[in-house]
């Protein structure tokens, strides 16, 4: 099976590190039944940037305002699904690297049941053109 490809609008919060944090935040999303494709965190600074990918940036915004978070976004990145192979992800990368695409960041992860998952973020400049390499949809 050939591997998923789209460009996917994210959206950030700057949080304090702190326990809890992060399942308040997810909470919150359950609640009003808002699905994500990807969530991650990492530090930045004394604060940690908190990264949603929603199944419907509409429904996220609107939990995101009624809880009166400081949302920035939406960006956009790439997200890759697919079978699981040795090589999935470098095949992504090394596609890029011949078109002289920088990746930002990058996070790979095996979903289970033979599946891998990839999100990843190049400049805004070259988000497009990397979709279109990859064949997103």
């Amino acid at each position: 099976m050939a591997d998923t490809i789209r460009v996917v609008e994210y959206f950030y919060v700057m949080a304090p590190q702190k326990p809890g944090v992060g399942a308040a935040l997810l909470a919150e999303l359950q609640q009003d039944g808002v699905n994500l494709l990807a969530f991650c965190g990492f530090p930045s600074g004394r604060a940690a940037q908190i990264d949603f990918v929603p199944e419907d940036a509409a429904a996220f915004k609107a939990t995101a305002k009624k809880a009166k978070w400081k949302v920035k976004g939406p960006k956009k990145a790439l997200m890759v699904m697919g079978d699981d192979r040795p090589g999935a992800v470098a095949g992504v990368m090394k596609t890029l690297a011949a078109a002289r695409i920088n990746v930002t960041a990058l996070q790979a992860v095996c979903a289970g049941a033979g599946r891998f998952g990839v999100i990843l973020w190049t400049s805004p400049t070259a988000i497009a053109r990397a979709g279109r390499l990859l064949g997103a949809a």
